[in-house]
């Protein structure tokens, strides 16, 4: 397994979770990280992502200012820290790797993770 995410759960609205997703050598390294995320019946959409150095992050206007994206290039492990989480958050979210700078297309990415589900209630 070359990514794998976790640290989804169950959460009122208001509250925060973060998520994980630890990655393999070949697979971190040098990568720009994002996370997306898609609801029940929605496409797949960005959330955040980061390069390689960390000097570079973006995120989608939905989740800016309580979403925070970071990454431990030691431990090859990419967080996605979700703060003030409203019921539109309810998604499972994916994290992914790719060798494109700078890039929120889903296309751009050729490593994924299997998901793991966040579930906000009102």
């Amino acid at each position: 397994v070359q990514l794998q995410a976790s640290g989804g759960g169950l959460v009122q609205a208001g509250g925060s979770l973060r998520l994980s997703c630890a990655a393999s050598e070949n697979t971190f390294s040098g990568s720009t990280m994002g996370w997306f995320r898609q609801a029940p019946g929605k496409e797949r959409e960005f959330v955040a992502r980061i390069s390689w150095s960390s000097v570079s992050t973006y995120y989608a206007d939905s989740v800016k200012g309580r979403f925070t994206i970071s990454r431990d290039n030691v431990k090859k492990t990419v967080f996605l820290q979700m703060n003030s989480l409203k019921p539109e958050d309810t998604a499972v979210y994916y994290c992914a790797a790719s060798r494109e700078p700078r890039t929120v297309f889903g296309s751009d990415y050729a490593y994924w993770g299997q998901g793991t589900q966040v579930t906000v209630s009102s």
